[in-house]
């Protein structure tokens, strides 16, 4: 999905025009995919502008830094802020944000240590992340032929860079193959996730999804389905989940901060349940986008955003 540019990109505390936002060539993520990232939502709700889960995004971001050993030069408060002011110095509505933290201009090693840790935050407007009618008629999908890194390998709970070259192998695969998206399996053969996706199961009115043990990202979307469900009454199983389970599910379903609630039509040709968005995943997208788009937060989910 192409991006339309904004007016403002805010790196290293500067707001700086979008076409002038750039690093040197040699900087070390360029070489060496040193980068960790968010993919954070603002949603234009029925009662104000609101980033959604803003907190746990940044939580997730600073985690990630620390197992690489960087350090984010600004306080979360000043980061949160920061984030707040991009959105509205670019009068943004409902929109996509991308908070950047990366291994900047110094050494072309692999030691990244000398290093310095640069800072950019941009916006820009995003539609549904895996087409038009994703969320109300589900995506077709394949299980890729490609595997999540195994444990002790490459931390999959830090959401970095280097992680998503694994990421572009799926995507491609399944996009090439005919697919919207791709399914990744672990080091053991259960399921993992998608190429930017947490995976749910539903058999029997349980819902099964992967633990973090199954080389999985922590998902900010994948946290807020589970209390969903939980509130409505339904059993959610953290557990390993063999493959053929995506066979025999009555629904599937992904998650993410892009592809919210996505329905899951068909694996590999054959139809998921009847091939219609399932009940459960109906009261799941019915309670999110309560959250996200009517403004009903009874958790304190959303950051409503005040203009001065």
């Amino acid at each position: 999905m192409p991006i339309t540019p904004v007016d403002k990109i805010w790196m290293n505390g500067k707001m700086v025009n979008w076409d002038q936002a750039q690093i040197h060539v040699l900087s070390h993520v360029v070489h060496y995919g040193s980068s960790w990232f968010e993919g954070i939502r603002c949603y234009d709700t029925k009662k104000g502008l609101a980033i959604f889960r803003l907190d746990k995004h940044l939580e997730r971001l600073y985690d990630s830094v620390k197992i690489y050993h960087a350090e984010i030069p600004y306080t979360r408060q000043e980061f949160e802020q920061a984030i707040i002011q991009t959105v509205l110095v670019n009068k943004m509505r409902a929109c996509y944000i991308r908070p950047i933290v990366y291994r900047g201009y110094g050494d072309v090693g692999v030691n990244p240590l000398n290093n310095p840790v640069d800072v950019a935050i941009a916006v820009w407007k995003w539609g549904t992340y895996l087409g038009a009618d994703a969320l109300s008629k589900g995506i077709d999908v394949c299980v890729s032929t490609w595997t999540r890194p195994a444990p002790n390998t490459l931390p999959t709970i830090a959401k970095s860079g280097g992680n998503y070259l694994n990421s572009q192998l799926i995507k491609i695969e399944a996009v090439k193959g005919g697919y919207v998206e791709g399914i990744a399996l672990d080091g053991n053969g259960h399921v993992s996730e998608g190429s930017g996706e947490n995976i749910f199961m539903v058999k029997n009115n349980d819902v099964y999804t992967p633990p973090f043990t199954s080389s999985i990202l922590p998902g900010i979307t994948r946290s807020s389905a589970i209390t969903i469900l939980r509130d409505a009454g339904y059993r959610v199983i953290e557990a390993p989940v063999s493959r053929e389970m995506l066979i025999v599910a009555d629904e599937l379903f992904f998650t993410g901060t892009a592809a919210e609630i996505t329905p899951i039509r068909s694996v590999n040709r054959l139809l998921v349940g009847d091939g219609n968005v399932g009940p459960i995943t109906k009261v799941l997208q019915k309670g999110f986008f309560d959250v996200v788009t009517a403004g009903n937060d009874s958790r304190g989910w959303l950051k409503f955003i005040v203009k001065d």
